[in-house]
């Protein structure tokens, strides 16, 4: 999922930057308001385990893009949207920075689309589901698997956008890849949740506050 730097349009990657930094400020503004201090260590635990499991990844469209799980979904059923926001944001940041795993000046676009459109999208399938008689896990499978391919939309346009590949190829490509590692995501996210809620990961009534 991360594009690499060099590739986009200035205006594509100004606009995911000028989006982002928004989103972000809202988040901290959010943050500082909901949670609790003793969160911040276990949403520093949650990024390293995200961080771990994107590190295995492999490259797309001639390396335009790179498959891999994203871990949205995960975060934002168990911290809710903002916090899921700054927690992704950490993850996306350490690999440009340390890894050059996507880049620094791609970096606002990468973040929009990991950190903010991912878990924006479960959040919002959590949200249709919550009150609905379809069963937790899969609500939990449906919002992992949805964050990813609505990502991998918004890479492909951006990617289109920019000339890079025709739009018609990047969806193509990037969808066709990204619903089969989302089948991934959702059982990851489904298998994970259930010992999540017993561990200081959940922090109680965490689902109810998903914003």
């Amino acid at each position: 999922m991360h594009i690499p730097d060099g590739i986009l349009s200035p205006t594509i990657l100004a606009a995911g930057a000028a989006v982002s930094v928004v989103v972000l400020a809202k988040s901290v503004q959010e943050s500082k308001k909901n949670l609790e201090h003793t969160a911040v260590p276990i949403m520093g635990v949650m990024a390293a385990f995200i961080f771990a499991a994107q590190m295995v990844n492999f490259p797309l469209l001639g390396a335009a893009a790179s498959g891999h799980l994203i871990g949205g979904a995960l975060a934002a059923y168990l911290f809710g949207f903002w916090p899921t926001t700054l927690i992704m944001t950490t993850v996306v940041t350490i690999q440009a920075v340390v890894f050059q795993d996507g880049g620094i000046s791609v970096l606002g676009v990468n973040i929009l689309n990991m950190a903010i459109i991912a878990p924006l999208a479960a959040s919002v399938v959590y949200r249709l589901l919550r009150n609905s008689k379809v069963p937790v896990s899969v609500t939990i499978f449906i919002g992992g698997w949805v964050s990813v391919v609505v990502t991998a939309v918004f890479a492909a346009l951006q990617l289109g956008a920019s000339h890079v590949v025709s739009y018609q190829l990047a969806l193509q490509t990037l969808i066709l890849w990204h619903a089969i590692i989302g089948i991934g995501e959702g059982l990851i996210t489904g298998a994970v949740v259930p010992f999540a809620r017993r561990s200081s990961f959940f922090l109680g009534g965490r689902e109810e506050r998903i914003r």
